[in-house]
């Protein structure tokens, strides 16, 4: 493990190859789980504001849940997330051509709002715990990323730098300079 500022990151973050194969995986992150996707407290204002925008992206039943259940619960382990339809896939997202989409990227990309998703989404298979005194930044070796892990080795990327967006967006630039010129000290100094 590795430590900046107040991240212990795992070695897995800057060693493993990693690079999301979607044709492959079919977006599978986003129907497979055991609780739906951890969300922030910033993020549950952000979701109630846009949800007007990104609502015509679901399907009905999801819909349907959203105005019973509401779009969050708390999970097994005390976290808030995402609500799940029928103990599967996310509410948010949707099936186009056999693939699961989000439908916060959707509008996202469409220009309809500045949210792209939950950062826990953005971030996965990397996922963070907050502590007391420090945050835990981990890379969870999922199966059903299995596709994206080939890929990320075939193309020689590794799983920090195909993260470069999320963890600029969740821990600023300066962090990943940081966390990319510890990968680059440690690869040479093996």
């Amino acid at each position: 493990m590795i430590q900046i500022d107040d991240k212990i990151i795992s070695f897995d973050v800057i060693e493993e190859f990693f690079k999301c194969d979607l044709p492959k995986c079919k977006g599978i992150c986003c129907y497979e789980g055991k609780s739906g996707a951890p969300l922030e407290k910033n993020e549950i204002e952000k979701i109630k504001k846009i949800y007007p925008k990104i609502k015509k992206y679901l399907p009905l039943k999801n819909i349907a849940i959203i105005e019973k259940k509401g779009f969050h619960e708390i999970d097994d382990e005390g976290d808030t997330v995402t609500t799940l339809v029928d103990g599967k896939e996310c509410v948010f997202a949707y099936q186009e051509n056999g693939i699961f989409k989000c439908a916060f990227e959707t509008a996202y990309l469409n220009n309809e709002t500045d949210f792209k998703k939950p950062i826990s989404c953005h971030l996965f298979p990397i996922r963070i715990k907050k502590y007391d005194n420090f945050i835990a930044v981990n890379l969870i070796k999922a199966k059903i990323c299995s596709p994206a892990f080939f890929r990320g080795k075939k193309e020689k990327i590794k799983a920090y730098e195909f993260l470069k967006e999320p963890l600029i967006r969740a821990f600023g630039k300066d962090f990943f300079y940081k966390l990319d010129y510890a990968a680059k000290y440690l690869k040479i100094s093996k």
